[in-house]
């Protein structure tokens, strides 16, 4: 098998690699390294090919499509803040990148196409668990330009009979999540605290639920959708299960502080994955318990991390405030 993954130096993306060298696959890698790491790589990059483009502009790396069985399409623009901030970026890289990994897949004739999508086009979901016939209700750039993506995604199969799956990925925790500069994900802030010893800072009062589906489950779940059969649809991916935020940080065993509740964050989220079990066999196999027992054995990965704090918190989502609160 030949398969090419978009994104495939960033957290997701990397393990999905290791997923697919483990089953013998021939893979290339294309990344531009704005959010992945080519340290990401390090340990396989005998085994890959790693082209460095930029997918919002057509060009030759699109010859990297032809002879390729599956096409993962993972690269993209990710938070909240900076998508409220720099908007044409996100839309360049999760709209016309899309675009672009599509037409060059369809112009190969590729057997597969799995995109990762988010949980977030649901927003404030009216139904827990969040079955994928909820309503749509992107509340910031990030989720609409990921929507966006899907739905083109879905056009293409439907017209182009592109043999195409979209996953929508719930609250995705493990090694190698992201440690850039951005204000980010609830687990490599308080990652990055614990190794700082600084008081984790909870948003509200911390009762808030999240689905918290560790990474290696999402790499099955997207070689489970590309060994189907099934095209033109969207199935959720989540743990099958809902943590409270005060419970992770139990889990971590840290001091805490709260900090004020956001606009346009769910009090839960809690995806049904009953579709997917049911049509591509797959189920989530880690607990919350062995993820974060795993992430604080790898804790060192976030030792270079910026290591936040109600202050400097208060600063990075002024634009957050500014713009979602009704």
């Amino acid at each position: 098998m030949k398969t090419l993954v978009t994104g495939g130096a960033g957290f997701i993306g990397s393990h999905l690699v290791d997923a697919l060298l483990e089953l013998g696959h021939e893979v290339t890698v294309l990344d531009n390294f704005t959010t992945g790491h080519r340290g990401n790589l390090e340990h396989v990059k005998e085994q890959i090919q790693l082209v460095e483009c930029d997918l919002s502009r057509p060009g030759e790396w699109s010859k990297k499509f032809l002879n390729v069985d599956w096409i993962f399409h993972l690269a993209a623009l990710a938070d909240i803040v900076p998508s409220i901030q720099q908007p044409e970026a996100y839309f360049r890289s999760n709209v016309d990148g899309t675009f672009n990994v599509l037409q060059a897949s369809n112009n190969a004739g590729v057997k597969r196409f799995v995109y990762a999508a988010s949980s977030s086009c649901y927003g404030i979901p009216d139904i827990y668990p969040t079955p994928e016939t909820a309503d749509i209700r992107p509340q910031y750039p990030y989720a609409l330009t990921k929507r966006i993506g899907e739905e083109l995604v879905l056009h293409w199969a439907q017209v182009y009979k592109l043999p195409a799956l979209s996953l929508r990925f719930f609250n995705v925790y493990g090694t190698r999540s992201r440690t850039s500069g951005t204000y980010g994900a609830v687990f490599g802030v308080f990652l990055a605290q614990k190794l700082a010893n600084q008081p984790l800072t909870i948003v509200g009062d911390g009762e808030q639920t999240r689905d918290f589906t560790y990474v290696t489950d999402i790499a099955h779940a997207l070689i489970a959708a590309a060994n189907s059969e099934h095209s033109c649809d969207i199935y959720n991916v989540g743990s099958g299960e809902t943590v409270s935020v005060n419970n992770l940080v139990k889990l971590l065993e840290e001091n805490y502080v709260n900090i004020p509740k956001r606009p346009g964050e769910p009090e839960c989220t809690f995806a049904d994955i009953t579709k997917i079990k049911q049509q591509l066999h797959w189920e989530p196999k880690v607990s919350i318990q062995e993820g974060v027992s795993e992430v604080i054995k790898n804790i060192d990965y976030w030792k270079n991390a910026p290591v936040w704090d109600p202050e400097s918190i208060e600063i990075a989502t002024q634009d957050w405030f500014r713009y979602l609160s009704k």
